[in-house]
């Protein structure tokens, strides 16, 4: 958060700092508000809890059970525009981006594509849905596979006033998803959201574009495991997510979070995004926590959860010192 927003002050990037409340709908919920501002403490985070009358003065619109979790630094930046910055920074400094290639192998310490063959002396590999089928090419990530789940927001386009700061539940604390939520972009506008509705295949972003056979007798099945063992509580997760599809059923998620807000307001669903979430195939368990596996020849990141794009730079950094 940090990294981030003195990069794009440098840059005069835009970023709305509205900070972010996480509100309770009840007793259990506001005892698990306090063992979230443990964790954020013991990572450094400025959180702290306050009263639902303190919250309404931060934002008149929210509802909450007694308390809420108040983070002040919270902020939001759009990402294309910093990954456009990031581009031209790296650029300047000799990087070369391959665009429209496409991973076909390696051979040794030559990583092949469709564009022609590239050799390296350390290769990093940040393949996000693709990230675990590179790294079984080098020996790494044997027990993992990648399941992927489809985001989707829903714009609230009535009036960007409505809510003027970021709204989250508090989030079931055995799996990795945060819950659908209120989000103030970079400009200010408002959307609800994520879905976490598990995917077919590794694209399945649009009907059947992208769709790979040997993906989705895959997927279906280390998903029907899941369904069937219930591992993690993945069927009632499953069902959860599948009636989200359910307009009416996902603006309501978000109503109970606020005082006020027009269901006729959400009116575009944005474009959907995929989450690139491992699995450990032996305990059946998806990962909550970054992984990364390495050697001297190369490094791959199989696992970024959230809050990844948050701590990019600083991750980044880890990585570098601990892997290069």
């Amino acid at each position: 958060n940090k990294a981030w927003k003195t990069y794009c002050a440098e840059r005069d990037i835009t970023v709305n700092a509205c900070g972010k409340l996480v509100v309770a709908n009840d007793e259990e919920e506001r005892e698990k508000l306090h063992e979230l501002k443990r964790r954020g403490e013991r990572n450094g985070s400025n959180v702290r809890i306050c009263s639902a009358e303190e919250a309404k003065a931060i934002e008149p619109n929210v509802k909450t059970y007694k308390e809420a979790l108040y983070s002040p630094d919270t902020a939001s930046v759009d990402p294309a525009e910093v990954c456009r910055h990031l581009r031209v920074d790296l650029e300047k400094q000799g990087v070369v981006f391959q665009f429209n290639t496409r991973y076909v192998g390696r051979k040794g310490n030559i990583v092949l594509t469709d564009q022609g063959d590239l050799q390296a002396g350390k290769i990093i590999n940040c393949a996000g849905l693709y990230a675990d089928k590179v790294a079984k090419d080098f020996g790494f990530g044997e027990r993992y596979t990648m399941i992927p789940f489809k985001g989707l927001y829903l714009k609230y386009t009535k009036n960007k006033t409505d809510i003027k700061i970021n709204i989250y539940p508090v989030p079931n604390l055995n799996n990795p998803f945060l819950g659908v939520h209120f989000t103030k972009t970079a400009d200010g506008s408002i959307k609800i959201g994520p879905t976490a509705i598990p995917a077919l295949w590794r694209e399945n972003y649009t009907g059947m574009d992208n769709f790979k056979i040997d993906e989705l007798a895959s997927i279906f099945w280390q998903e029907s495991r899941l369904f069937l063992t219930n591992a993690f509580h993945f069927r009632d997760l499953a069902y959860e997510e599948w009636r989200k599809y359910n307009k009416r059923y996902f603006i309501q998620l978000a109503q109970n979070m606020v005082e006020e807000i027009d269901p006729e307001g959400f009116t575009e669903f944005t474009k959907p995004g995929i989450r690139a979430q491992l699995l450990d195939k032996t305990r059946l368990a998806l990962l909550q926590d970054f992984v990364v596996e390495a050697d001297q020849n190369s490094i791959h990141v199989l696992n970024a959860v959230s809050p990844a794009f948050t701590c990019a730079f600083p991750f980044a950094r880890y990585v570098v010192s601990n892997y290069c």
